[in-house]
């Protein structure tokens, strides 16, 4: 058996102790992990075994399945509710939530017969997700009738384990500006990108909790809606996520919310992140295209080595995020480097800060292409996509990185072909791949890879 690991309790504050430190210094020391009592501690040596039994087994495709991983850890009312499951977005406004064994329908929602959606995304992942419409464009025609809306997307938010509406919405010219151009939710945050280059963020739970709260609006007008529940809305019966009937809009914003952050970008791309508070960012300026800045969110300021830039052709592209770990590390993915950036205190000068390498990602060999870089935050690992020609078809490989050096602990070979000509997505959560991509005709396909024991499974 091995060797017991003693318990470090040299910091546990004493009664009576008058080390002022000691309390802090105690604390520090648990959340790193050193006191084996601690359920943390047990929590992240489950995880570790957890990891160590994924990079040993063998990833093998299920069944061919557009789709999102949920898992729960917590006692639902329903059996099914329980059952981590696959969010399943098809072509004619159905969600369908599938067992992530079996590919068992678990569930299934009608979003709408007036709206097409088309868009599945996490805002606060394994929390809440968000389903997007395509950009409602009217025809001359209309316009000149004077029936134009204005209405340019519509976004329906929902909660998981289990299943909940929080609210379906429109996205307006009337209310955010003629120049919308796109919307998307993160972090909370409702993100709008406008055709004159500028981006801003609103607070999304402060919209939602304005309006539902609001008395003045009829229940015909804003209200809270339950899937499964009769609903009376505009003079219309039905059942709330049953077809014909959908899920109606129950947000209206009738006027424009307070702007949280507003800044002009190339591409209509910003991120914001770090310790302290960073943006990353491309100026609105043709001459650095290409180019990604990082600056000090309060007032600008650039850092050190803050402009990042990895050259690449024009066939060829690179993006750049932060972490989704929260260490408030940087990601910066080109066509055949990963660089994993971190933000430090500047040497020269201590009130500013500086960006520093932590490790890099290369690709071994000529004629592979990184596509995809997707986090699992329980198993600590980065999985990246490699691409290389074979035969004028693309194969792909999925190296699982450590998330703390880049090291590569394991690689899983797709079984399908990748064509570079379309787009693909890839998730990657615990024991589960799922490699999404786009075919001829504007279909798509669904790889699921399970992880197995070959000798037992």
């Amino acid at each position: 058996p091995p060797t017991p690991v003693p318990c470090d309790d040299r910091a546990r504050p004493r009664a009576g102790s008058r080390r002022s430190t000691s309390t802090s210094v105690y604390l520090s020391r648990r959340s790193a992990g050193m006191f084996s009592k601690d359920a943390g501690m047990l929590f992240r040596k489950n995880l570790k075994v957890f990891r160590q039994i994924i990079l040993q087994y063998s990833f093998k495709t299920t069944a061919p399945l557009s789709i999102t991983e949920i898992f729960q850890d917590k006692v639902l009312p329903r059996t099914s509710d329980q059952a981590p499951s696959l969010l399943a977005l098809t072509a004619h406004n159905w969600l369908y939530r599938l067992s992530t064994k079996t590919g068992k329908q678990l569930q299934k929602v009608c979003l709408s017969s007036r709206y097409k959606f088309r868009y599945l995304g996490w805002d606060v992942p394994q929390e809440t997700f968000y389903i997007k419409s395509v950009q409602n464009k009217q025809s001359p025609t209309v316009r000149q009738a004077g029936l134009d809306n204005n209405a340019m997307i519509y976004l329906a938010v929902f909660q998981v384990f289990p299943l909940e509406i929080v609210a379906v919405l429109e996205i307006s010219k009337r209310v955010f500006g003629s120049t919308v151009l796109d919307v998307t939710l993160s972090q909370g945050v409702l993100v709008v990108s406008h055709s004159n280059k500028t981006v801003k963020l609103y607070s999304f739970e402060n919209i939602v909790d304005k309006l539902l709260r609001c008395v003045e609006f009829s229940q015909f007008m804003t209200r809270r809606l339950v899937l499964g529940e009769q609903c009376q809305w505009s003079g219309i019966s039905g059942t709330v996520g049953e077809s014909p009937f959908g899920i109606p809009v129950n947000i209206h914003i009738n006027e424009c919310p307070p702007v949280l952050y507003e800044l002009p970008c190339l591409d209509n791309y910003m991120q914001i992140g770090g310790h302290p508070w960073h943006v990353i960012f491309t100026p609105n300026h043709k001459k650095h295209r290409g180019t990604y800045h990082i600056c000090l969110l309060k007032d600008g300021t650039l850092a050190h080595n803050g402009i990042q830039d990895m050259q690449c052709c024009s066939l060829e592209s690179d993006w750049i995020y932060f972490h989704p770990d929260e260490s408030g590390r940087i990601i910066h993915v080109g066509p055949s480097k990963i660089n994993v950036l971190k933000i430090v205190k500047s040497q020269e000068c201590l009130s500013k800060f500086a960006v520093v390498s932590d490790f890099s990602i290369t690709a071994h060999r000529d004629h592979i292409t990184f596509r995809v870089v997707e986090y699992e935050d329980e198993l600590d690992l980065l999985a990246v996509v490699e691409v290389t020609l074979r035969d004028e078809k693309g194969r792909a490989n999925v190296g699982l990185h450590d998330n703390q050096s880049g090291v590569l602990m394991k690689t899983v070979e797709l079984v399908e072909s990748w064509d570079v000509t379309y787009t693909h997505e890839l998730f990657f959560d615990q024991d589960t791949i799922v490699h999404i991509a786009q075919e001829k005709n504007n279909l798509f396909s669904c790889h699921v890879y399970k992880s197995t024991n070959e000798r037992t499974d």
